[in-house]
């Protein structure tokens, strides 16, 4: 007796395998359940244009006190000069592309291989799955465990470069007090959002998963680390908001950046505070 759910020997792998139950539907949600993957997909693709037309640009990134975060620091001869500012003159004159390759390739790991963006890129892009209760369309599954996705398990060492180039962003946020002849004393609108940014980069960074780990893992006893526990707990209410920090940040990073473009470019004038 037919019972509907006989096998399809055609379509095998995945959640058509022959030992499940063969349901012709792919899914049987009924809400707009892709509108999620696909709003993923687009902010990440307009920032993926807009980063990468900025990095390729090599020009408009500095207009005093301010510096795009995207080129700093500064690791090239061919760097703006920057009165007090991050130039770490490290690869000379040999280096002639553009000095944000140098740099951007640490909070791009990072963020590439951060816990919420490989959920973000898996469901948008690869459709892995694209949504809850919705099958993807892979016949196999390997997980991270083949190249290229297992160089997701580099997303430590990552963090630990983060960590000084958020340091590095925090200096360059200080310098944002100063006026274009470099005086110290100045509040523009560039401040304040120089000033959001690196509290919105420190809490993505330190909600990282690994950052938690580091504070709190591998203990057998919180009693006999109380400062470990303390840091641990701190660490892992920024984590319950690591998908909303993960997405402020690269918003209000992408602003600053294009904040400044607008300077340097001469398209606007920074209003002052005092």
């Amino acid at each position: 007796m037919a019972t509907g759910t006989e096998p399809h020997p055609q379509r095998p792998g995945g959640v058509h395998d022959p030992s499940r139950a063969a349901i012709a539907a792919r899914h049987l949600r009924t809400d707009r359940w892709w509108l999620s993957p696909a709003g993923t997909a687009a902010g990440l693709l307009a920032f993926i244009v807009y980063s990468t037309w900025r990095a390729f640009s090599n020009a408009d990134y500095y207009a005093a006190p301010y510096v795009s975060p995207f080129y700093s620091p500064c690791l090239a001869e061919n760097c703006v000069p920057m009165r007090g500012g991050p130039n770490l003159d490290l690869f000379g004159s040999w280096w002639a592309l553009s000095p944000a390759l140098l740099i951007l390739i640490f909070p791009l790991g990072f963020r590439l291989t951060c816990y919420y963006y490989r959920k973000a890129y898996y469901r948008g892009f690869w459709a892995s799955p694209p949504a809850c209760a919705v099958a993807e369309p892979h016949a196999s599954y390997t997980g991270e465990t083949r190249f290229p996705l297992i160089l997701q398990n580099a997303h430590r060492y990552f963090f630990y470069a983060a960590v000084p180039v958020a340091g590095i962003l925090t200096y360059d946020t200080v310098l944002t007090f100063r006026d274009g002849h470099y005086a110290w004393g100045h509040m523009g609108l560039g401040t304040l959002l120089f000033l959001v940014n690196i509290v919105l980069i420190w809490a993505y960074t330190l909600s990282c998963h690994s950052c938690r780990h580091i504070m709190g893992g591998r203990l057998k006893h919180f009693s006999k680390h109380p400062v470990r526990y303390r840091l641990w707990g701190w660490v892992s209410r920024l984590n319950a908001r690591h998908m909303q920090l993960a997405w402020a940040s690269l918003i209000s990073v992408a602003l600053c950046d294009f904040y400044v473009y607008l300077l340097a470019s001469g398209t606007v004038t920074d209003p002052r505070i005092f």
